[in-house]
């Protein structure tokens, strides 16, 4: 840590305090889940990202919309990870805590590491409150947080003097309270306030009084840390080294939008979307929504099974068609995919992975979807399955799916999970002329018309527009003769349509990049990951390298089939650990398909891996090797 007394973005060192450079901080706001925690945590991540620093996020809120004020199970949080170098997790542990109520502090304080800082929201620590979660009403004086930084802030009483005078009724005043907090971490760390500001008038257009309610408040907050006594350090990170180029924040669900709308102009064709609402997926639908204006069509249907068939009925008619889900959603929609699959219509379905089984933990992450994904339908059913890696990933990837379903007519799996889709980073927009070109060519040629003829290199069938005159043909879930297309019974035809779906599949192997490895070729340890593990897999790699470990690191984001340097780089070193956060689906996957003693780091706790528990678990690996790693 190093002191710079210049004067930071916000101008808090014009007071004559002295201003700390850090290269990363960790931010965890978090309060009921009606005080603005999630909106907080994006406003201070976009003034960040604007700022220049890299960054890294993670929402967690409760399940229940309005879950009982002031208790545990009511506590949303927001952490965001921001610093002057790469940053690849949200952050093991907070430096810091906003803590809007007692409920907060409880939840929260076993993550903190001693010396912490604590902002409380003093004003909500009464005796009935504190009762409710169980903490002495003396826990702020009592010694119990003796070990962390505690500033004890009156958010509710600085909010309503902020607003005096205003014709807001109290209750509307103290829903204000959250942009204090935020103020006041703008001035702790560095930030501007404009980027908010301008936000708060675009916001309540229509509601001017709101607009200034807010702003005043946040500016309270603001000048609380530029005249209290209590902050005698300010902090600043400075920005980070990062290739030149126009970046936006952007979460997965939106990398998501974006890349299909992208991929659909790319094709040259409208974009439909059959989507029935399931947290953490529904956000694409929202998005979706928004670019009526690209030939985007979006329909919310009545029921899972209803969405994934309205999407197979638009790519019959010559649509990019897409539908959206999570995993109880892609049990509904299983039946219809193996019809996508026996109509051999290119078709992607997004699974955002969740918590399960069932309802399970609908706002919590997981990836125990995979082997659903593989082999959740009937009869012998294979599909492409690939997986994002990072918010910003998700763009590339949807494109990629789009890619790949149209040029081999096939159903694709994109899988993705509530981490990355409700994550935030930077993205850097790329130019156009770098993405793929993904013209569809739809025939329209009658002469020796076959509905299945297939192409002798992909074994795609042609794409047929409905209704395109002289090219009408059968379609449906019946077993269809091979070339013709008509329905068939015979046996030999039936193994022969199954071989040839399952060799259609294979070969898209060798039309897919090499897995991305960190690291050497060879050596002690490799751990494989798949999907949003990427950042706290590939960080923790890195730190075990610096301290002279030779481990890497391969990441998968093409599952099946699996790129062709997996087989090579799992025989090359001495232990393979598949990391994931499920109990061990990639594992069986790679066991069965390279017959290599691949052992399993799992975690199912409806939170994403923490760099440290890697760490311990690869440095246990490698001082006995022969022990089974499993968390």
């Amino acid at each position: 840590m190093s002191t710079d007394t210049s004067s930071p973005l916000g101008d808090p060192g014009s007071n004559g305090r002295s201003v700390e450079s850090l290269e990363t901080v960790a931010i965890r706001f978090a309060g009921d889940s009606g005080d603005g925690m999630q909106l907080t945590g994006t406003q201070f991540t976009s003034t960040t990202a604007i700022v220049g620093n890299d960054l890294a996020t993670l929402p967690d809120y409760p399940a229940e919309i309005r879950a009982p004020a002031g208790t545990l199970a009511g506590v949303s949080g927001f952490q965001v990870q921001f610093g002057s170098s790469d940053i690849y997790t949200p952050g093991d542990r907070p430096d810091v805590l906003v803590a809007m109520n007692p409920a907060a502090l409880k939840a929260n304080l076993k993550d903190l590491e001693p010396g912490a800082m604590i902002f409380v929201n003093s004003d909500a620590f009464d005796a009935r409150s504190c009762e409710k979660v169980d903490l002495p009403p003396t826990v702020l004086g009592d010694g119990t947080l003796d070990a962390f930084r505690v500033f004890e802030v009156q958010f509710t009483t600085l909010t309503r003097g902020a607003l005096e005078g205003s014709d807001l009724t109290t209750r509307e005043k103290d829903r204000c309270k959250n942009f204090l907090a935020l103020g006041l971490m703008y001035y702790c760390f560095s930030r501007p306030l404009e980027h908010t500001e301008k936000w708060l008038d675009q916001k309540f257009a229509k509601k001017p009084d709101m607009a200034e309610a807010n702003k005043l408040v946040l500016r309270a907050g603001f000048n609380y840390g530029v005249t209290t006594e209590a902050f005698a350090v300010s902090y600043k990170v400075p920005p980070a080294s990062i290739a030149p180029g126009v970046y936006r924040q952007v979460t997965g669900n939106t990398a998501t939008a974006m890349g299909f709308v992208a991929a659909a102009q790319l094709a040259k064709s409208d974009l439909f979307l059959g989507s029935y609402p399931i947290t953490p997926a529904s956000d694409i639908l929202h998005e979706l929504s928004k670019y009526k204006r690209f030939g985007v069509r979006t329909f919310q249907a009545e029921d899972e099974i209803a969405a994934v068939a309205s999407a197979i009925g638009a790519a019959f008619g010559g649509n990019i068609a897409i539908t959206t889900t999570s995993g109880p959603g892609l049990a509904l929609k299983g039946e219809a995919i193996g019809l996508a699959i026996m109509t051999e219509l290119p078709l992607v379905i997004v699974d955002v992975q969740r918590g399960g089984p069932s309802t399970g933990l609908p706002t919590k992450t997981e990836q125990s979807d995979l082997l659903q994904a593989m082999y959740g339908r009937n009869g012998e059913a294979p599909m492409p399955v690939i997986a994002a890696a990072t918010p910003a990933d998700c763009f590339d990837m949807a494109i990629e799916a789009v890619r790949i379903a149209t040029k081999y007519m096939t159903p694709v799996m994109l899988l993705t999970d509530g981490y990355i889709a409700n994550g935030a980073e930077p993205w850097k927009v790329p130019d156009v002329a770098s993405l793929p070109d993904l013209t569809v060519h739809f025939r329209t040629e009658v002469e020796g018309f076959q509905s299945y003829d297939r192409n002798p290199v992909t074994l795609a069938r042609p794409w047929v527009r409905a209704g395109t005159p002289g090219l009408e043909h059968r379609i449906g879930g019946l077993e269809k003769a091979d070339g013709s297309g008509t329905v068939s019974y015979d046996p030999d035809n039936h193994e022969h349509m199954n071989r040839i779906r399952a060799e259609k599949v294979a070969r898209i192997a060798a039309d897919i990049p090499d897995a991305e490895v960190i690291g050497d070729d060879h050596g002690d340890v490799l751990i494989v990951g798949w999907g949003g593990t990427y950042g706290a897999l590939r960080a923790a790699t890195a730190l075990l390298r610096r301290k002279g470990h030779k481990v890497s690191f391969m990441h998968l984001r093409h599952i099946n089939p699996m790129p062709g340097n997996v087989e090579r780089m799992l025989k090359s070193f001495r232990t393979v650990i598949a990391a994931e956060l499920n109990l061990g689906q990639l594992r069986h996957l790679l066991r069965e398909r390279y017959l290599v003693d691949v052992k399993g780091l799992n975690k199912i706790q409806g939170q994403p891996f923490k760099i440290s528990e890697i760490v311990k678990k690869i440095e246990a690996v490698l001082e006995t090797p022969s022990q089974e790693a499993v968390l």
